[in-house]
């Protein structure tokens, strides 16, 4: 049980589930907000268009927007455009958040390959050995030239080889 206990204490605290529980709250407030948006400013205004209000069995009017009935059946049109309505504006939200999601991650990623780039055009340095050398070989061209520019020469050789 407490292994059990570890693997999901290890996966839940993982980012990737942390950041879609956030998501999905972050969300479900977000579709309150738009579902009274509809309901406050959108769903009068399909009324206003459409003169449909109904009535529940309270007697309290509802608006609803426009309905018809045929051979008894009730369309309520006005619901169906209510909650189209209220389907766009939440995609187009989604929409313009993932636009600049993506866009941030873009820039992230270019950053990171300038970086990278930068990083590599950097000319690599001498390993210690071959610094070394070329101290000794500067210190010989102070004492004996003509030693120096032997020991370059070698070096050289020896550079060409590998």
């Amino acid at each position: 049980m407490k292994k059990f206990m570890q693997e999901f204490k290890e996966f839940a605290l993982k980012g990737n589930v942390m950041d879609m529980a956030i998501g999905v709250i972050i969300g479900a407030a977000f579709g309150n907000i738009v579902t009274a948006l509809t309901n406050s400013f959108i769903n009068p205004l399909i009324q206003a268009c459409t003169g449909g209000v109904t009535k529940d069995e309270n007697g309290v009017m509802q608006v609803v927007g426009g309905s018809f009935t045929v051979n008894g059946a009730e369309f309520t049109y006005g619901a169906f455009i209510s909650a189209v309505i209220n389907f766009l504006i939440i995609a187009l939200i989604l929409f313009i958040m993932l636009k600049a999601i993506n866009g941030a991650t873009e820039k992230a990623k270019k950053l990171a390959k300038k970086k990278e780039e930068e990083e590599a055009a950097k000319p690599a340095e001498d390993p210690a050995d071959i610094k070394l050398l070329k101290e000794m070989v500067a210190i010989l061209k102070e004492q004996n030239p003509d030693a120096a520019k032997k020991a370059e020469e070698k070096l050289k050789k020896e550079a060409e080889a590998k």
